[in-house]
């Protein structure tokens, strides 16, 4: 069933437009977009008419005489609620890309409202850019010029054609300017562009089933990385995330400044936490809920949790606390630390070698020894003569030893190590398999084989 206006009410209606254009003064300058590229430019207004948004005119520009579209007014008693002031118009330009924003301020002025003629006249000239552009690709292949040339662009005025072509090289054109120009009887401008503005040029819906973003609206091109695609867990596939002009689509690049700020939020993995349920470390986090996956200290369990819901303890460096080592619940999330015997008389741990390394390079130094044996500089017990002298040579000692002997010098079997913060001794008893300390073959020899 159709609706139909009432009539009073379209009446009434156009009595209220009539009387709010009436009231409208003239603006003093506007800002109109014009040429294939998109060009944005501020121009005097010298007419008086009241214009709005969409209306054509004829434009004296930096280029010649051609076609232009208003966007908006920048008059601020204009009137009109689309209208903006200058000051707002170019705090809008320096967000979008500042002196990179194709953007020219009073070069030129509004020479008239557009009328038919003159858009018949523009449409005839846009009809001619096939032409053009297969007649400079026939004369670039005679001539053997390494470019493809993309785009022709005759201006209203006709003072002058511009072709737009892409290629890797620096190019010396000035055969093919010659012979474009006697073809055409005007002024020929070369100009180079890349492969986003000659999308911008030719293609014209994405695969989203809008208008290409670089030649709807956007007006600064600026290079998008996969670090981007990486971040919002976007796909990796080249055909998905890229565009018309084969390079990754300039979609991407709208939300990064929001993910940036919401990682900047999340704890790093391996961070220690606090909840609820208990102390953990951080193993995954997700950017736009804003979840982190804890693994918890006191069970083997994983819980998704709120950032809000979370207390930060420090970044992870080792297993929970009160443990007697690491594993996969503490903050590292690797294997258990080498743990070492305190009585032993020759240390192997890395702390110590790396601490023998500190001495050797600050310079000699005066050791104590015992007999023919550097003593270690933790005193343990001297090995009984009788024992040190029944030791094989050097070239004889075996350089490995079973998990179930104890280095030389260490307790005996009926002495209990050092026992952890948690209780747990830092080093198995005599009898049970252990994870001993990687041995240490320096300046002190092999350790002794002894029978467990």
């Amino acid at each position: 069933m159709a609706i139909l206006p009432l009539a009073q009410f379209e009446e009434d209606l156009a009595e209220q437009d009539k009387a709010t254009y009436e009231r409208l003064k003239p603006p003093s300058s506007i800002v109109a977009k014009f040429g294939s590229m998109g060009l944005i430019g501020e121009f005097p207004f010298p007419l008086d008419v009241k214009p709005g948004c969409g209306t054509k005119f004829v434009l004296k520009t930096h280029r010649g005489t051609e076609i232009g579209e208003m966007l908006t007014s920048t008059c601020p008693n204009s009137g009109c609620g689309k209208s903006i002031s200058r000051k707002e118009m170019l705090e809008y330009i320096e967000r979008s890309g500042g002196k990179d924003y194709p953007f020219f301020s009073m070069q030129g002025k509004v020479l008239r409202v557009a009328t038919v003629e003159d858009l018949n006249q523009q449409h005839r000239l846009d009809d001619t850019k096939q032409r053009m552009v297969r007649h400079c690709r026939t004369l670039v292949e005679e001539l053997k010029l390494p470019m493809k040339v993309v785009d022709a662009e005759p201006i209203l005025g006709g003072e002058k054609v511009t072709f737009y072509f892409v290629s890797e090289e620096r190019i010396d054109f000035r055969e093919l300017v010659a012979g474009l120009a006697g073809e055409h009887q005007t002024r020929i401008e070369m100009r180079q562009v890349g492969s986003r503005d000659e999308a911008r040029l030719t293609a014209d819906y994405e695969k989203c089933g809008q208008h290409c973003c670089c030649k709807q609206f956007l007006k600064v091109l600026k290079p998008v990385s996969m670090k981007n695609a990486k971040i919002q867990k976007a796909t990796l596939d080249p055909l998905k995330i890229s565009g018309r002009c084969g390079r990754l689509m300039c979609c991407l690049r709208y939300e990064e400044q929001s993910y940036d700020d919401l990682r900047a939020r999340l704890p790093k993995k391996k961070t220690r936490v606090q909840c609820e349920l208990g102390t953990g470390y951080v193993l995954d986090t997700q950017i736009l809920t804003q979840l982190v996956l804890v693994q918890l200290d006191d069970k083997d369990e994983r819980v998704a949790i709120a950032l809000e819901e979370l207390t930060i303890l420090g970044p992870g460096g080792g297993g929970p606390p009160g443990g007697g080592g690491g594993g996969q619940k503490g903050g590292t999330g690797g294997s258990p630390p080498v743990m070492r015997d305190e009585t032993a008389e020759h240390p192997s741990d890395p702390e110590s070698n790396m601490e023998a390394a500190d001495r050797a390079a600050d310079g000699p130094q005066e050791i104590p020894t015992h007999g023919d044996r550097p003593q270690s500089r933790d005193q343990g017990a001297p090995r009984p003569p009788a024992q040190r002298d029944d030791r094989p040579p050097q070239s004889q000692r075996p350089n490995d030893r079973r998990p179930d002997q104890r280095p030389s010098g260490a307790a005996p079997s009926d002495q209990r190590p050092a026992s952890g913060p948690s209780g747990r001794p830092q080093w198995p008893s005599a009898g049970r398999p252990g994870r001993p300390p990687a041995p240490n073959h320096g300046s002190h020899g092999a350790p002794q084989n002894r029978a467990p």
